[in-house]
């Protein structure tokens, strides 16, 4: 079996180099010419741990900015292209749906896709993967909705360990064929959890709804402690909740808000769905709200520790999570502008690929001349050290 990935991003391109490591021939493609280039070259410069080893080893691997010649060449073909939040809270799904043209396009120009499957593992709003199977269904494409669960940084380790695999069909076959990929990616014990592709989806958002919650529901009890003069015993406590078999203690942990780029908008998403079917339900939003109360709360707190406005703030990152160079929706660079704006001096330590973000140095700079600074990781700068994580 050959397996194609259209849309060779970070997790694209990730799942792309297990499946070759696992032994099957794979081609990707994705719309930069030059990122091909440098795929074919094996040259490319990434922050994500492992992937530059994965892809220099490859010897069964090719990358194309030819969407078709991926249909043509490939049993299996994933889409993982972006589908960005609209203001609704809807995913736009316009790339999604120029890769379901493609097939269209395919059938017409006589390339066989009969018997094809096509796994969207981008995350689409409930019902979007039901609507492309009326599409596909009928040129003998059996289409699947298998979104991965994983962490910026650690996306080897998420398809590798994952807590499980969600795979949106009702077809055996297609189950089948996922179970026997997976089998060879994972090194943890596999387990498969197939539903109709509506209850996926919903499964799949519904998931990090629950996370955001989790994090909120920690970071008020952080706050409770920390109000309460307790700080030095908010680890104690939330270790003690968590030993709850109920409740666990992953993601339970005092610090910044969720953010990035997947738990945010999938909270958001679920929220904006259960309006359209008719449901006054709130917990989504409140949740939303929380994380903004809590970005205001940590600033405050901070503020009252280090009146000192000539002894700058220094924050061990800025990026959503510490050690990637992902902006998107982080509570950690909120922290920062809040700071900056309340006259504060910060000075921030991160890793080489944000440093060389020029864009982003130079909008921040520009915006608060002399008051801000960047570090590489590793240094020491003098301030009031930011202690949470």
């Amino acid at each position: 079996m050959k397996i194609g990935v259209i849309g060779a991003g970070r997790l694209g391109l990730t799942f792309a180099l297990l499946c070759e490591q696992a032994g099957y021939e794979v081609i990707v493609s994705d719309v930069r010419q030059d990122y091909i280039d440098d795929l074919n070259k094996k040259i490319i410069d990434t922050n994500e741990p492992g992937v530059l080893s994965l892809l220099q080893k490859t010897n069964k691997f090719s990358a194309t900015t030819n969407n078709l010649e991926v249909i043509s060449k490939s049993d299996l073909i994933y889409t993982f292209v972006q589908t960005p939040s609209l203001p609704t809270g809807d995913y736009d799904i316009s790339y999604l749906m120029k890769v379901v043209e493609d097939f269209g396009i395919a059938f017409e120009n006589e390339i066989s896709v009969n018997e094809k499957i096509f796994a969207i593992g981008c995350t689409t709003n409930p019902g979007d993967t039901k609507n492309i199977v009326g599409i596909l269904n009928p040129y003998g494409v059996e289409v699947c909705y298998n979104p991965e669960f994983i962490a910026q940084g650690e996306i080897i380790k998420g398809l590798e360990l994952a807590d499980m695999v969600l795979v949106g069909s009702e077809s055996q076959r297609v189950v089948s064929v996922l179970t026997d990929l997976y089998n060879k990616i994972q090194i943890s014990e596999l387990k498969i959890c197939s539903m109709s592709t509506m209850a996926a989806e919903i499964t799949k958002i519904g998931i990090n709804c629950y996370l955001t919650t989790k994090i909120s529901y920690a970071n008020m009890i952080g706050e409770i402690l920390t109000s309460s003069g307790l700080k030095d015993e908010v680890g104690l406590v939330l270790h003690s909740i968590g030993s709850d078999s109920r409740i666990g203690k992953k993601y339970l942990n005092y610090g910044f808000g969720f953010g990035g780029p997947c738990l945010p908008r999938d909270n958001r998403a679920l929220g904006n769905y259960a309006q359209k079917i008719g449901l006054n339900v709130n917990l989504p939003y409140v949740v939303d709200d929380f994380n903004i109360h809590h970005a205001d709360y940590l600033k405050n707190h901070y503020m009252m520790l280090n009146p000192d406005k000539t002894v700058p703030f220094v924050l061990s990152h800025v990026s959503y999570k510490k050690g990637t160079d992902m902006l998107v929706e982080s509570q950690q660079l909120k922290l920062a502008y809040d700071l900056l704006n309340e006259g504060y001096m910060v000075n921030i330590i991160e890793v080489e690929s944000i440093i060389r973000n020029q864009k982003f140095v130079s909008e921040i700079s520009n915006d608060f001349p002399g008051k801000v600074k960047f570090y590489k990781v590793g240094t020491n700068p003098n301030g009031f050290k930011i202690e949470i994580e």
